[in-house]
């Protein structure tokens, strides 16, 4: 027992002899360790929070907008309604009518209404809607150059709501009719119209229905109109739907007029007035 002992002793003191020279390289180790530690945080922290966005990196300015290529790409998914515009506005008119009526003692007076109408044919031929110019005495139509001219009724349809009247002009821009048949409902679409009597304006907004019919008066229903949001206001009647093609889709004439009701602007589909139109122009 006592050799075993004594040799437990002796390894006991090589073990801790052992220890003594493992410590000082331990300890050499860790003071070693520890003044690196400073140059490990401020050589790969910005390195490490950049790439996770834990931190933002020096000069950046929070909340900053997004970069201008950003919004250029943002942008271009947005329709740009003004070449269409410009494209189709020349051939947008102005209509305005002179109706006798009579007071209640007989007596003559002229009241004076306005609406639109859109070239349909180099010549002098305009689209429009039948009540812009129904009992009319005279018709002026106006240019978008503000040239005037007198006009007469070539063709008119008080079912259909649709006339074609022409004025003595020759070589102007005119319109290309499109396929109502194509539309879909959220389509982009524009009015144009001398809305108010105050000049050709335009609107924007989209197809919201199609194939609606709507009564317009006791015993009148109009057919197959197409419903859109964009603003449709008195005077814009006989004026162009267009897509964004600038082909006619539609020919605006009527809304729902009452407190409460926005957005629900009517027009006639082209494909349901292709053949009155065709007829008149031959």
């Amino acid at each position: 027992m006592r050799v075993i002992r004594l040799l437990a002793g002796k390894e006991i003191l090589r073990v801790m002899e052992m220890l003594k020279r493992n410590l000082r390289q331990y300890i050499f180790f860790i003071l070693t360790g520890l003044m690196l530690i400073p140059l490990v945080l401020t050589g790969c922290a910005p390195s490490i929070f950049a790439r996770t966005g834990a931190q933002p990196a020096a000069g950046t300015v929070l909340n900053s907008p997004a970069p201008a290529a950003t919004r250029e790409v943002i942008n271009s998914n947005l329709p740009d309604f003004a070449p269409v515009i410009a494209a189709v506005r020349p051939a947008v008119v102005a209509i305005t009518t002179q109706v006798t009526g009579y007071t209640f003692f007989g007596r003559p007076y002229n009241q004076e209404g306005a609406g639109s109408g859109w070239i349909a044919d180099g010549r002098g031929l305009i689209v429009t809607n039948y009540h812009v110019i129904e009992d009319a005495s005279s018709i002026t139509v106006t240019l978008e150059n503000g040239e005037a001219y007198p006009a007469s009724v070539v063709k008119a349809d008080a079912v259909d709501d649709l006339a074609v009247i022409k004025i003595d002009a020759q070589g102007l821009t005119a319109l290309k009719m499109g396929d109502s048949a194509g539309l879909r409902v959220g389509n982009w679409v524009i009015a144009l119209g001398n809305s108010l009597g105050m000049g050709i304006s335009a609107t924007k907004g989209i197809v919201s229905a199609l194939g609606v019919s709507l009564p317009v008066s006791a015993g009148e229903t109009m057919q197959n109109l197409i419903q859109t949001d964009a603003a449709i206001n008195p005077g814009n009647s006989g004026g162009p739907l267009i897509n964004l093609n600038g082909e006619v889709v539609g020919i605006n004439s009527a809304k729902v007029s009452q407190v409460g009701v926005e957005g629900m602007g009517y027009a006639i589909s082209i494909n349901e007035a292709r053949d009155f139109i065709q007829s008149a122009l031959k």
